[in-house]
């Protein structure tokens, strides 16, 4: 089902758009290039701030313990330099800034808090990584009862297939999918 509305109170959430994980380099894959979700992802945040409503960005900056098969990416002796927000969003003193330790934005935060107490019923997603970071707290969300809405080309995975299962076999699960394109179209429909 495509997007078919922007809540009165949305906000947009931005996952792991940070310089330590968009300056990676990225292979050769399907899934959007990590320069253009920067720019969806820009887009979208301007459009949200011109309209009064909350952008969230979320940065990672450790993983919760527990063994795992895939080992941590996160070196130990991480500049702090790697967990800022890139500047290609343009943020603003308005913005949210949330720091997880956690796959998804909800579990170590208090993101939820954060969006309740704006009255928050909606959130747009954009980010890294689809089938990770975004998957996870888009699953959060809609367990905590948001409406979810996914800008699919304003996200990336680390693999072609993962972006595509997140895609076509997760998020309908979630919520609604459409483009930053789609997004754009309905905010600017709102007085």
């Amino acid at each position: 089902m495509p997007i078919s509305a922007i809540d009165p109170q949305a906000a947009l959430v931005v996952i792991d758009l940070q310089n330590g994980i968009v300056n990676r380099p990225q292979e050769e894959s399907e899934a959007p290039r990590i320069a253009d979700v920067v720019a969806r992802s820009k887009a979208l945040a301007e459009a949200f701030r011109a309209k009064g409503l909350p952008v969230v960005l979320v940065n990672v900056a450790g993983a919760p313990a527990g063994r795992t098969e895939t080992p941590r990416r996160l070196p130990a002796d991480v500049p702090a330099e790697y967990f800022a927000i890139v500047d290609g969003l343009n943020t603003s003193a308005d913005d949210l800034l949330v720091t997880k330790r956690s796959v998804g934005a909800f579990a170590t935060t208090d993101l939820d808090a954060i969006l309740r107490e704006r009255g928050v019923t909606q959130i747009v997603l954009t980010g890294i990584a689809t089938s990770i970071g975004v998957e996870s707290t888009a699953r959060n969300a809609h367990d905590l009862g948001y409406n979810v809405a996914l800008a699919v080309d304003a996200m990336t995975d680390l693999t072609p297939a993962g972006h595509e299962h997140a895609v076509t076999a997760v998020f309908p699960r979630l919520g609604e999918i459409g483009t930053t394109e789609d997004v754009l179209a309905l905010l600017s429909e709102r007085a």
